[in-house]
């Protein structure tokens, strides 16, 4: 499993989780790699930081950390379609691993976050750059489907 982050000036961090991610592991990541990523991605002091709304996202600790670290998060409605744009980001690191003939973890691994560095700045400014319409679009078609 992977826990990833970019902004509109392109990736930050890829970190693999062994087994199963929980609330510890997390609030650990987010420890490790937000402000890492919010200085790597040079994002000035009003960025705000967008998590889908797994429950192990939404616990307390994960809110208590968040909150203690001044990050502002973007709310969600609930029993909305995935509007988190880095699920395209996703689907095109899952494409990449697609084509090639991997024969274990490590490769996969190394893989990945090859990937990853070398998304380009502008894809990642062009999904950011869509939320807004996306976001217009879930609206007007009452929380179904959208073309996005």
């Amino acid at each position: 499993m992977l826990c990833g982050c970019f902004a509109a000036g392109g990736t930050g961090a890829l970190h693999t989780i062994d087994g199963f991610m929980r609330t510890d592991n997390y609030v650990d990541i987010l420890k490790q790699h937000l402000k890492t990523s919010v200085r790597k991605l040079r994002l000035v002091s009003k960025w705000v930081f967008q998590m889908d709304i797994n429950p192990k996202h939404t616990f307390k600790v994960v809110a208590k950390w968040l909150k203690d670290n001044k990050v502002k998060v973007l709310e969600w409605p609930s029993q909305s379609p995935d509007l988190n744009p880095i699920e395209n980001l996703w689907a095109e690191l899952k494409k990449c691993v697609r084509a090639r003939r991997l024969t274990n973890l490590t490769q996969l691994h190394q893989l990945c976050q090859e990937e990853w560095a070398k998304t380009h700045s502008s894809y990642c400014g062009k999904l950011v750059e869509g939320y807004p319409t996306h976001l217009t679009q879930v609206k007007q078609f009452k929380r179904n489907a959208t073309k996005y």
